[in-house]
Formats: structure tokens, sequence, C-alpha cells
């Protein structure tokens, strides 16, 4: 999954997908990177809110 997939996505989805981050049960490895684990940001305690798509 990619950066500009998840700004389209529901709190949700983004919720799970950062899980899935931290535990490494869905996006696998990087091959070819030799550096600790990257971990994802902390969500903000509130509901996220999304911006809109302006062109």
């Amino acid at each position: 999954m990619r950066l500009h997939s998840l700004l389209l996505c529901s709190q949700d989805e983004i919720t799970r997908a950062r899980e899935d981050w931290m535990s490494g049960d869905r996006f696998g490895t990087g091959h070819g990177y030799d550096g600790p684990h990257i971990p994802t940001p902390a969500l903000p305690g509130v509901a996220l809110k999304p911006r809109g798509r302006v062109r």
C-alpha cells in the first residue's frame, strides 16, 4: 500500500494499516535495507478528518 492510498482511507483502515506495519504482518520487508525497522508515527488521540481533494 502506498502513502497516497492511505490518504483515501477511513480512520479504521489507517489504524489497521498502522498496526499491520508495526507488527510486520502485511507489508513485508525492504530488501537491501540493513537498518532497524522504521516505526510509524503515533496516530493523534482525536478522530481524523478528511481534508478533501483540492486541485
